[in-house]
This record gives C-alpha cells, structure tokens and sequence, in this order.
C-alpha cells in the first residue's frame, strides 16, 4: 500500500534555475510596451525603470533574509502567516495564485495577436485556445518538459536583449558604420523630462507590472537541494539583471529614437533595430515577442498549479489538488489552473470590453498588494529573528524596508489618483476583500466540527489489542497518558498507524512542493519510531506502520490487518485540525460500530525523547 501519493519529480536542473531566473523578469512588456512608457515619461523613461526596479530588488532582498532566516520555508506566503496571521498567508497565497490564472489568459490572447503578424486572418479565439493547449499539455508531460522549454525560451529573450545592447551601444557610441557619438535625442525634444518630473513617478504604475516575475526565482529555487542558498543567490542576482535589461535597455533606446515618435507606439526594439538598418528586424522581433508571451504563459502556468498545490497542503485548498500523475506532475492543479485560462480566452472572444475587462482589471493591483504584505512581513520578523540567523540581511534595517513599504502604497494611492487605473484598483481591492470574506466563511465552518477532549464509545470490556491512528499529535502526552490508561495491567498490543499526510505532519508549512512529500514520510517515520520507543520502553508489546495519506483509508488498511479490538485516534483542538474538518472521527466510529472509538485531543507539547 502506497503511504502518498506519486511524488513531485525534481526535474529541473541547475541550468534550468539560472535560464529562469534570468529571464523571469524579461516579458512581452518590456518588448512592448515600454514605447507607452517612453511616449509619457519622456527620455528620462529609463529613470521610472530604475526607480521601480529599486523597488523590486528590495523586495527580493527581503525575501533573500527571511528565506534563509528560514530555509526550509517553501512559499513567501509562509512569511505573511507567521508574521500577520493566517489570513494573510490565505490572501498572499490565493492573490498570487488569482494573479497568475489571469496573466495566463491574458498571454493566451496576445500570443494570438502576435501570431496574427503572420496569419492575419486567422480567428484570435483560435490562436489563443491552441496556445493553452500546448502550454498545458508541456506543463502535464513532466516538469522537465516546462523546465526545457521555459530554458530556450528564456534563452532566447535573454540573447535577444544581450544582441540589442551590444548592438545598441556600438550605434550611439559612433562605432557604427557611417555613424557617429550622438546623444542628442535625450534633450532635443522637449528636453530630458518634457512632460515634467512627476511624468517620471506617474509612469511607475506602468512599469512595476513589467517587471513582475522576479519572485518566481525564489518558488523555484525552493525546489532546489539548499533552498536558502539558492534563493539568496536568485535575490542578488535581480539587481544585475534589472540594471542591464531594464534600465540599460531603455536608455539606449531613449537615444536611438526621438521619445516622441510613433515608431515607439508599435515595438520600440524593432523601431531601434531599423534605425539602425538591421534587415527583417519587425519578423525578428516578433518572434522574440511570441517566444517572451510563450515563457509569461508556460512559467504562469507552473507557478500558479504549484501555488494551489501548496494552498491544497495548507488545507486552504480542496486537498485533492495534491495528486499527481506517474510523471510526478500536479495534473489537478495545473488542470484547475488552465481552466480559468481558458475562460479568460473565452471570455477575451466573447465579452472582451466587459467580463475579459472586468478580469484583467480585478488583478490589476493584485501583484502590489502581495508586494505589500512580503514587506511588511519581512518588518515584523526581522524583529522575532536571532542575529545569527541573519545570514542575508536588508539593507538599513528599518530605514529600507519602511521606505519600500511607503513606496508600494505610493504607487497604490498613484493608482486611485490615475483615471485609467482606478478601476483597476477598485476592483482589485474587491477581489482582496472576497477572499477575506472566503477566509472567515472557511475558519468558521471549521470551527463548528464538535470534539469532546476525551470521549468513549462503545463496550467498556478490557482491550486487548488496540488500534491508534495519529499524526502530528502521536508524540503527545495526552495520547500515552490515554494508553496506558486503557490497559494498565500492560497486556494489550499497540498498533500505531501514522498517516504520512504533509497537512497533518506539519511539513506543508516547510518545504517546497518538490521536496513535501519526500520531508512528510521523513517526518511520519521519524514520530512513529519515537513513540513506538517510548512504549516499548514501558514494557508494552507496540509495532506499527506508515498508512495511506488519506487518514480513513490508513485506518481501514490497518484495521483489516491488524484486527483491534478498541481505536483510539489523536487530533489537534478543533480549530486547527484537519481531521475533524473532514469528520474523520465520526466517520470512523460510524464505519465500525462494533469497535469502541476514543478520541483524543492533544494540546501539549510532544514530549522529548
């Protein structure tokens, strides 16, 4: 009998890390809609870049501290829970997870518009379902299958940027043929900041959402063998990246095209490349473009099903969301997750200036309020964590992370003074304010599972041989003091049965998806072992096994073979037990009517061994 199910398979290699944490922060946004952002700001455009991507390599240096002040820690959201409280690591989590369904949808369709380039007459609706379906279909092979695919496609947004920079620089530098050092573009025009400073701060709004994608370094870093080390690395890293292709990127463009030209408002990279001369610059980067679309969509998808694989092992999510396919992939999740997508298209072909529009418009705030309480989590734990324990630290603690946290709510108040974006805000903030509402709603049907503290049922006769099934609670003292109650004279036979459950072993709130089910068996066997110890140390006849992660199906498996004659099984209080939110112990005393049942509740700690 298998004790979990199939694993997550650990596909992705070192080299699949790198190529995605170098190319997560490069989308179709930078390619594209970076003219927008020049068009407003001016030539001191690259400034708005500079300043937001201050922003967010602070926010990674924040996740840099906390993740290897805790490195067992498998999911940023982990970091809002222990620092605010459960609702906000349920809000982090499921905001996250909301941000991505949708960006899928949203690539789906413009993929589909870049595809048009070459067939105009091809329906978008199409397009856009049959780029679902491949990038689906590559996130349920295998996840080496996404890490291969996410390698060259970030390969090539990365080596398309290196080619323009390199090639950009020789251009303005005068070291191209018939063409000398000229600047002047930064200040012909209207001057260096021809709609004023403040176009520089306005601009950021736009720009933040072009960057986003940098955190998913960390989700899979977390899959890697040394996860603090892996993600400290991921967060460093980020300044270069944001510094060259971003910031370095848009500069160079600001002085290769006047910033109001109309060039800008199609691909400014392709306008640069043919103010330069390059040949069949628009078919090139177009394709650049759709490989950008390609990545955003298979790594949202990847992102968003390990997220709800990891909301499903905090119990925040239906737990069969947790099984995989023989290939160790999550099918469930990533099948839940490419369904919004698809509805996303749908509604994009349908209804696309109402429901495509109330969509995109209910995220668009979504990424800055997870921003938010990463920030204000990193403040609050900074202060509960030892010095030496600090092994990555940000920078001018409290100064930093206090300025990080103003900026994000700058940007949020910009956002509700902006015409266009205050509907995106609005909404974004009603989508925040449902899962509140899903969170208390959830908490308080918990809540209302009755459990008596210790409560038997049925024949009152001396046990012989006595069944129990417990997890997290196996080592506690309520337990032993029940057992060796029921047999005091210290002739029954103990069967422990621990069902290695990532939920109920308490490994889903440390560890990445990868590594869960690898920690919960460690964890489950260790606990078994220990307290098989402790009663075998009394002089009582105890054996045991490791049973199915449903809890019912361990019980029913141990039931059969081992024939007991009294079950006692061990939960937490009902507030924070998953087996009484799924009525393990009733159901268990209606599946055998004929055993007496006692159910024990454990609040202390496990004892030491």
């Amino acid at each position: 009998m298998g004790v979990a199910p199939t694993e997550l398979k650990k596909g992705l290699k070192q080299r699949h890390l790198t190529m995605i944490a170098m190319g997560g922060v490069i989308g179709a946004g930078l390619f594209v809609g970076s003219g927008v952002v020049i068009g407003e700001a001016g030539p001191g455009a690259f400034l708005s870049y500079a300043i937001t991507g201050i922003m967010i390599v602070l926010v990674m240096r924040m996740l840099g501290e906390m993740a290897t002040a805790n490195p067992c820690t498998g999911s940023f959201a982990d970091y809002a829970r222990a620092a605010l409280g459960d609702w906000a690591g349920f809000s982090v989590a499921w905001l996250y997870w909301y941000f991505w369904v949708i960006v899928v949808g949203f690539e789906a369709v413009a993929g589909a518009k870049v595809i048009q380039f070459w067939i105009p007459g091809a329906p978008l609706w199409l397009l856009s379902l049959i780029l679902m379906t491949l990038m689906t279909a590559t996130n349920l092979f295998s996840v080496s299958s996404f890490g291969e695919f996410e390698f060259w496609f970030a390969g090539i947004k990365v080596a398309a940027i290196v080619v323009f920079l390199f090639l950009g620089t020789l251009f303005v530098l005068g070291l191209w043929p018939n063409k000398g050092m000229d600047f002047s573009n930064l200040t012909a025009h209207g001057g260096f900041f021809p709609h004023g400073v403040g176009a520089i701060f306005a601009a950021i709004v736009v720009v933040i959402f072009s960057m986003v994608g940098a955190e998913i370094a960390t989700i899979a870093a977390a899959e890697s063998p040394d996860p603090g080390r892996a993600i400290a690395r991921a967060t460093n890293s980020v300044i270069i990246r944001i510094a060259i292709f971003f910031v370095g990127s848009i500069f160079l463009l600001a002085v290769i095209l006047p910033w109001d030209s109309s060039a800008l408002a199609g691909s400014p990279y392709v306008a640069a490349f043919r103010q330069m001369g390059i040949p069949f610059a628009d078919q090139i980067m177009n394709a650049v473009v759709l490989t950008a679309v390609l990545s955003c969509l298979n790594s949202g998808l990847y992102t968003a099903s390990r997220m709800l694989f990891v909301l499903a092992a905090r119990q925040e999510a239906p737990v069969g969301l947790m099984t995989v396919s023989e290939r160790g992939v999550p099918r469930p999740a990533i099948l839940t997750s490419s369904v919004i997508g698809f509805l996303c298209v749908i509604a994009a072909a349908v209804s696309p200036d109402t429901v495509f529009l109330f969509l995109l418009n209910s995220s668009g705030a979504v990424i800055l309020f997870v921003y938010l309480l990463i920030s204000i989590s990193q403040i609050v734990l900074r202060r509960r964590t030892l010095p030496e324990q600090l092994i990555v630290k940000m920078w001018l603690f409290p100064a930093l992370s206090i300025i990080v946290v103003v900026a994000i709510l700058a940007v949020l108040v910009q956002m509700a003074l902006n015409t266009d974006a205050r509907t995106q805000l609005i909404l974004s903030l009603l989508s925040w304010a449902v899962l509140i509402v899903l969170f208390v709603a959830t908490r308080r049907l918990r809540n209302r599972a009755t459990a008596e503290p210790v409560a038997a049922a049925g024949p009152t006769a001396q046990a012989q041989r006595v069944l129990v099934l417990a997890n997290e609670t196996v080592e506690g003292t309520e337990l032993l003091d029940e057992l060796r109650a029921i047999d005091r004279a210290g002739k029954a036979e103990y069967f422990v049965c621990v069902p290695a459950n990532p939920i109920d072993t308490g490994q889903a709130m440390h560890q990445g998806a990868v590594y869960m089910w690898d920690a919960t068996v460690q964890a489950a066997q260790d606990r078994l072992d220990r307290t098989l110890a402790i009663l075998r140390s009394e002089q009582l006849a105890a054996s045991g096994e490791l049973g199915d992660y449903r809890p019912l199906r361990a019980l029913a498996h141990a039931v059969e073979s081992f024939r007991p004659d009294r079950l006692v099984i061990c939960t937490h209080p009902v507030d924070r037990s998953a087996w009484l939110r799924y009525d393990v112990v009733d159901r268990a005393r209606e599946t055998y009517p004929t055993l007496p049942v006692t159910h024990v509740v454990v609040e202390s700690a496990p004892l030491a061994v």
